[in-house]
């Protein structure tokens, strides 16, 4: 590969990433204060809205690569991403301040994406993912969001995320951030895909890895930012809700628009993330908080599966 020709996708991936970014903040920020005026709490505003926001990225990458054929982009940024969302950023907040968890989050929502692992990793289990199967995935993740916005949660936090009630000028920033988003996914395939080519290695590494850490930066922004101003239960909401998201809603369309057929390493890697999602929901029941020294444990664990990953994953020709 020429230095031009490098520096073109390394330039797009950047650029991906500020509108990625960018246009994640947008569609939260706005997406919450119309939320807030169905009067629905921080934790099910984190599982839904707020998750579903930051997920776009994901989201974005996902379908176009989907739609272009390539079957790693999707399947390993969506992997690469919820190891990226449960160990980095999750082990990071509760490394700095501990999150506080309930009963809820543990034996709802965690043990719900345990399964929700577990049968994603049943579906690869042929090395495809067929139509039907994001078809079933699809419809839990609609039936998982009906079953929360009929329900009223005890808030974590006293606080709220975004004051105030949504005006008009909301609903134009929403359509502007959905338009960041799609545009930063577009580009940012065209990058990943690019440097893969360039250096004759598979999508399987550059999505599990860099595709992944880098669609998952609006989760950290929002996490941090939620567990500065107090709001445990919206930090723990958005990574548990964005991987439920990954899982079931953006590998539902990307399966539904399938056949997918991702590299053999995508059997290994969707295992090791059951490891890690039993870890964190063990991690959650354990004295009802994600402790400073467990925090430290899951992003020690998560940096040492990167570079695992990165370097022993997806050998054969990009797909």
């Amino acid at each position: 590969m020429e230095a031009g020709e490098l520096a073109l996708y390394i330039t797009a991936m950047l650029a991906s990433t500020v509108l990625l970014w960018k246009g994640a903040d947008w569609l939260v920020e706005a997406a919450t204060k119309i939320a807030r005026v169905w009067g629905v709490s921080d934790l099910v505003i984190g599982l839904t809205v707020v998750s579903f926001g930051t997920s776009a990225p994901e989201f974005a990458v996902t379908v176009f690569g989907a739609m272009q054929g390539h079957s790693n982009i999707p399947v390993g940024n969506v992997v690469g991403s919820n190891v990226f969302n449960l160990g980095f950023i999750l082990g990071t907040c509760a490394a700095l301040v501990g999150l506080k968890t309930t009963s809820v989050i543990v034996y709802r929502d965690g043990i719900f994406l345990i399964f929700v692992t577990c049968l994603l990793r049943f579906f690869l289990q042929d090395q495809a993912l067929d139509p039907w199967e994001g078809v079933v995935l699809f419809s839990m993740l609609v039936a998982y969001n009906v079953f929360l916005f009929t329900r009223k949660e005890i808030d974590l936090d006293d606080d709220e995320m975004a004051e105030g009630v949504a005006d008009k000028s909301d609903y134009v920033w929403l359509l502007i951030g959905i338009i960041a988003v799609v545009a930063g996914g577009e580009l940012m395939l065209y990058g990943a895909k690019g440097i893969a080519k360039g250096f004759g290695i598979s999508d399987w590494p550059i999505a599990v890895t860099f595709v992944a850490a880098a669609t998952s930066l609006p989760e950290l922004a929002t996490s941090m930012m939620a567990i500065y101003r107090g709001q445990h239960g919206l930090s723990v909401g958005n990574l548990i809700g964005s991987d439920l998201f990954n899982l079931l809603g953006v590998l539902g369309v990307a399966g539904m628009l399938g056949p997918l057929y991702p590299d053999t390493a995508a059997l290994h890697s969707t295992t090791l993330l059951i490891v890690m999602v039993c870890v964190v929901v063990l991690f959650m029941r354990s004295g009802w908080k994600v402790g400073k020294f467990e925090g430290t444990v899951l992003v020690v664990g998560n940096l040492i599966r990167w570079v695992f990953d990165f370097m022993g994953s997806g050998s054969g020709p990009a797909s």
